[in-house]
Formats: structure tokens, sequence, C-alpha cells
């Protein structure tokens, strides 16, 4: 699924993406900061009396998307290279804060505030692990196919003949996945309306404010639409399904 898209990626161009702080800043605050505490208040707020859905909530919040999100930048003609970028600039935090976060946000915060206190068991490593096969893999597939078809062929060739026979795989790996998720959570949602619906409506808040407040962001300080755009969607996608399955609560 990610493989297509990371091929696409002119790899030349990071250094002009790393040198962009009005991206790569507003990129780490929304991500590590404001994206953790907004979750955090809506899921106290709208499921108080549900500490399991609040909890998977929570770390909803910490988790940044670092698959699905490259193929929904592209499908909205997002950056590809910043998109690229700030997946692994968010990969390399979720390995190094994650673990703080979810405890800082699930343990000592809500004692604090005098709300209920839960905890979370899951290493550095298991999230690592995740990162490197679900990221690492696609990344250099599609940077040594980049390399190597523009070396044996010419830019020209790759981006005309090769990208569009390629290309077209993300979309069906994507809608792959969606199907496969909602069929193994499938009796879930179908046995327990209610509860999905609850589950909604802060979710649906959530990504409604972080797709919108960035967009609005990218705007005043200067980023053009496919920038803004690749800005709001790390924040404003949903977890990756590995990264999911590697968290215990």
């Amino acid at each position: 699924m990610m493989y297509p898209v990371l091929a696409k990626v002119r790899y030349d161009r990071l250094d002009t993406v790393t040198r962009d702080r009005r991206l790569l800043v507003p990129s780490l605050v929304l991500n590590w900061v404001l994206g953790p505490a907004i979750m955090f208040a809506l899921a106290w707020l709208l499921l108080p009396d549900l500490p399991e859905y609040r909890t998977g909530l929570i770390i909803v919040g910490l988790a940044r998307c670092i698959a699905m999100v490259i193929i929904w930048d592209d499908l909205a003609c997002g950056d590809r290279e910043a998109a690229a970028v700030l997946v692994a600039l968010n990969s390399v935090f979720q390995v190094i804060a994650f673990s703080a976060l979810g405890w800082f946000y699930l343990d000592p915060l809500p004692g604090w505030l005098g709300l209920e206190q839960t905890g979370l068991d899951v290493s550095v490593w298991e999230i690592a692990r995740s990162v490197l096969i679900f990221l690492g893999i696609p990344l250099v597939a599609g940077f040594l196919t980049r390399r190597l078809g523009e070396n044996a062929k010419g830019r020209a060739w790759y981006e005309t003949k090769l990208i569009p026979r390629v290309g077209p795989f993300a979309l069906y790996g994507l809608l792959f996945t969606i199907v496969v998720l909602f069929a193994l959570q499938g009796e879930a949602i179908t046995s327990q309306p209610m509860d999905v619906a609850r589950i909604a409506v802060p979710l649906l808040v959530y990504f409604a404010v972080m797709r919108a407040g960035p967009m609005a962001l990218g705007k005043a300080v200067g980023l053009d639409y496919p920038r803004s755009t690749t800005l709001a969607f790390p924040v404003a996608a949903e977890p990756a399904p590995a990264q999911e399955g590697s968290t215990r609560v």
C-alpha cells in the first residue's frame, strides 16, 4: 500500500522540506502537544463512564499515522516529499515519546485532575519494530526503485512509464486494508451499535478540528495547499493498524 506512493517521492527534493520551519515546527506542536491534549479532553468529556473506550481514544490521540496518511495525502494532492519527511519525523517521535506520553495521559494527569487512573503496557521495542516494518521496508523499497529506475532509464521514463503502472496498487492496497479491518471488527460493530455511535462522536469532533485547524494554520503561515494538506493529515488521520495492535491497555 505504501510502496507505490513512496516510489513517487522525489528524494532529491527532501532538503527543501527539512529547511521549511513553517511546516516542521507546527507539525511537531500539532502532533505531540495539541493533538493528544484535545483527544484526552474529548475522551473524558464524552466517554466518562466507559473507561476501556476512553483509554482507547486517548491512545488513538497519541498514535500518529505512519501508513495510511501517505495514501490519503497523495489522494488529496498533498506534497509527497513533505509527507515523507513528516511521516519519518513522527515515526521517530513515536518511538521516543509514545510510552512517556501514554503514561502521562493515563496515570499522573488524571490523578492530578481527580480522575480515574489507568496504565499503558507497551514497550519501546514494540513500537520501533512496527515502525521499522511498516514504514522502513516500503521506504527503502521506494527509494531504491526510484534510484535504480532513474539511473537505468532516466527520470522521464520512470515517471511516465513505471509510476503509472505501480501507482494504482496504492489505492488497491488501501481499499483492501479498509475492507479487512471492517470485516475483522464486523461482529463488534453490529452487536454494539450504541457504543460505536458514542465512540464516533469524539472521533468526528477530533478529526474535524484537527483537519480544519492545521489547514487554517498552514494558510496563516504562508504554506500553499499541498503543504497545508500534508501538515493536516498526520494528526487528522487514523493510526496505522500495526500501531493499534502493538498497544495493550
